[in-house]
């Protein structure tokens, strides 16, 4: 009777169907993405590790690198850093003043993330751009990180469902058929997906690494291109795989009549 229930239950198990993994997305949120002359020239940035459209966070420890890219320079905002919570998980905040004209590029890259459900590291080079003062020129340089996408659509300014699209780069080279996975920020909670199949978006770049996407909302959206890495990091002793992700956050904003 007990093999009989075994196999009873194990035949029901295999029926069941199989449920989609929830994304892991690296998050750089800044509190505006295009800076006029009336608005608050502060910027505050929160930086976290998450499900983002569940709304489930993970701990993040002080990343390793933390910048912005503005005229032609590269300025460490590291000791800016303030520990802080996002989704009940250790996250961190900083602030940054805009004080010129220009594109300014927000990028973090993490401690590698011990992933025990994926037997694997995980390590999220993030990003978001933003525009200060009518100036846009510079919006597609290249950061030079070790995964990274360049888009090719403004990264600001956008309309909801205009279509934003953009390159998947590892190691400064286009990355043939890379997989992309889009979600959208859910930080009300009020969005709900019509089933577990519609919370994460994937679709795959073509053959030079170009993808697009248009977004039926307005608010945040992620964009992660994910690729294994080419060297292994260490668990109690073991070599492991390690998903390096390349990560932009982009804002899209509803049509607005008077």
């Amino acid at each position: 009777m007990r093999k009989l229930l075994l196999a009873i239950f194990l035949l029901n198990l295999m029926l069941l169907p199989a449920m989609p993994v929830m994304a892991h997305f690296g998050m750089l949120i800044p509190s505006d993405s295009m800076i006029m002359q009336e608005d608050d020239r502060n910027i505050h940035l929160t930086l976290s590790f998450s499900h983002p459209f569940d709304g489930q966070g993970m701990p993040m420890v002080r990343p390793k690198l933390v910048g912005v890219f503005a005229e032609e320079k590269q300025i460490d905002l590291k000791n800016r850093l303030k520990a802080a919570q996002v989704m009940n998980n250790e996250a961190w905040t900083a602030d940054y003043p805009i004080n010129r004209p220009g594109v300014y590029q927000f990028f973090m890259e993490p401690q590698p993330y011990w992933e025990p459900a994926e037997d694997s590291f995980i390590i999220h080079y993030t990003k978001t751009i933003i525009a200060a003062f009518g100036d846009e020129e510079g919006w597609d340089t290249e950061l030079g990180l070790k995964t990274e996408i360049v888009p090719l659509s403004r990264p600001f300014g956008l309309y909801t469902g205009n279509i934003f699209q953009a390159m998947v780069k590892l190691d400064g080279k286009p990355v043939p058929h890379a997989l992309v996975e889009i979600e959208y920020y859910n930080q009300d909670g009020r969005a709900r997906a019509a089933t577990d199949f519609m919370v994460t978006q994937t679709v795959r770049a073509d053959a030079d690494g170009v993808f697009a996407y248009s977004p039926p909302v307005s608010g945040w959206w992620g964009f992660a291109a994910l690729n294994n890495a080419d060297f292994k990091l260490q668990h109690d002793g073991m070599d492991k795989d390690v998903e390096l992700g390349a990560i932009i956050w982009v804002l899209f904003h509803d049509w607005k009549m008077k």
